[in-house]
């Protein structure tokens, strides 16, 4: 049977954490990973000092309950299902929220963060859209496999590879992989920052960036 496409127009939620103001330093752009909710994983990012740093996250548009009492509510970003069209919903969204939040304040550092599923969606938007920020945290997900060192041309910011040593989800064959998928796309530009913990995010690397 046939599939059409359509185009409509539709609305999505943020959230943030902070006020952008005269003393804020960086910007960070959080992307969350599969069965979170923006609103929550924010949270991790509140160790950091509230007049530097501003923090937004955007939330994945595929809502679904987590379990049978239908109580817990989860978010995924992209499946393998229609990938490209999903990622050129999320871009266009994305870019509405760099023109409303991230923009108006250019003399601020971004960082981009992706964890785990997040990764794919922050770094393909970075390179689809020329995102030109100052630090891009790759934490423990899979690095998309079309992106190539091209994509990332004249972008100069710092990367870095951000994974738990026992992260179930990353064997040590699955971690070479990554790190050479990583170098790569960025050669000696790239950092690694393994950190003691599982399939989790690292409030103590968030904090570093302090």
């Amino acid at each position: 049977m046939p599939e059409h496409k359509i185009s409509f127009t539709t609305q999505k939620t943020y959230s943030t954490l902070n006020q952008a103001t005269e003393k804020t330093e960086y910007i960070w752009f959080v992307c969350h990973g599969l069965g979170y909710l923006s609103r929550y994983f924010i949270r991790y990012f509140s160790g950091l000092d509230t007049e530097k740093h501003f923090v937004i996250a955007p939330q994945a548009p595929s809502k679904y309950y987590q379990d049978k009492s239908y109580k817990h509510i989860g978010a995924s970003w992209l499946t393998r299902e229609e990938t490209q069209l999903e990622m050129d919903n999320v871009k266009t969204y994305f870019d509405e929220i760099y023109k409303t939040e991230i923009a108006p304040y250019s003399d601020k550092k971004l960082i981009v963060l992706g964890y785990s599923q997040g990764v794919s969606v922050a770094m393909r938007w970075i390179a689809k859209s020329k995102i030109q920020c100052d630090k891009l945290l790759i934490h423990s997900g899979g690095i998309p496999e079309e992106l190539k060192s091209k994509d990332f041309k004249n972008l100069n910011f710092s990367p870095y590879l951000i994974y738990g040593k026992s992260d179930p989800y990353i064997n040590k064959e699955r971690a070479e992989k990554e790190l050479n998928k990583a170098k790569n796309l960025f050669g000696e530009k790239l950092k690694v920052m393994p950190f003691k913990g599982k399939h989790e995010v690292s409030t103590d690397i968030i904090i570093s960036f302090d």
